[in-house]
């Protein structure tokens, strides 16, 4: 496990989105990046860092599972933004059944997420000091006590979470009167966005993550666990996630990565 360096925090929470943003990157600069899987959060942080002027790396998680409206999303973010997108690598959907045997996501979906997103971020991440996530605490019980910036003993990162007071409402106004592109599946029942295996539309009464692994007591795909191992983050449900500007690091081509 990392030891948090030192690092003079101000009082974080009491900064709006758009300073936490202006005082990470003039903590982390060129070491610090933003990770997105194309719902709300990703189209909000990448128009508030573009509008900003900074020049961040922006990682795709792409899983190569996402639903047909997920890869257009980020298709549309990529035209109006100029993302160069960094794409860590994951094994192909073909070599994950050669290797774990058919469907894993069915049979052991822990397993599934370590191969197809939190591998690939351990090896993103590896060149940069502070992680932005877009994690909010309304999201689920396992995400109420993120905070706006924390240490991640685990990946050895700070992780600046711009966006953890905001509820749904706010993200959708954000959205609306910036006229952000978004995921269209957000409009017809599902408020969280994953896999297609592993991702249903919500009902009345439920939270926003009850869509997300049905069936099996499980909410969390790993990404956020602070210890290896912990990739289920489990509970009982209760009712009711490139580079911006000129100077772009690019990887692969953002239309390289394929649908399900």
């Amino acid at each position: 496990m990392a030891t948090a360096p030192a690092l003079q925090l101000p009082d974080v929470e009491r900064m709006t989105a758009e300073e936490s943003l202006l005082w990470a990157y003039e903590q982390f600069g060129d070491r610090l990046c933003l990770t997105c899987s194309w719902q709300k959060q990703s189209s909000v942080l990448v128009h508030m860092v573009s509008e900003l002027g900074l020049d961040i790396a922006v990682i795709e998680l792409d899983t190569q599972l996402f639903f047909k409206e997920t890869y257009e999303t980020r298709e549309r973010l990529v035209e109006r933004y100029g993302l160069n997108l960094i794409q860590p690598h994951v094994l192909t959907v073909a070599e994950q059944h050669a290797r774990e045997g058919p469907n894993l996501w069915e049979r052991d979906p822990d397993r599934c997420c370590h191969i197809r997103k939190v591998e690939p971020l351990e090896r993103a991440l590896g060149p940069y000091d502070a992680w932005i996530s877009g994690i909010r605490r309304e999201q689920a019980l396992t995400r109420k006590d993120a905070q706006r910036v924390e240490w991640s003993e685990r990946y050895g990162v700070w992780k600046i979470q711009p966006l953890v007071d905001w509820d749904a409402k706010r993200v959708q106004a954000y959205i609306v009167v910036n006229e952000i592109p978004y995921n269209p599946l957000h409009d017809v029942g599902y408020p969280s966005i994953g896999c297609i295996p592993c991702t249903r539309p919500v009902v009345r009464g439920e939270d926003e993550r009850a869509g997300r692994w049905a069936g099996a007591d499980k909410i969390e795909c790993g990404i956020h666990a602070d210890s290896p191992g912990g990739e289920s983050a489990r509970h009982e449900r209760e009712p009711g996630e490139s580079t911006l500007g000129t100077s772009a690091k690019t990887n692969q081509s953002p239309t390289q990565s394929g649908g399900a």
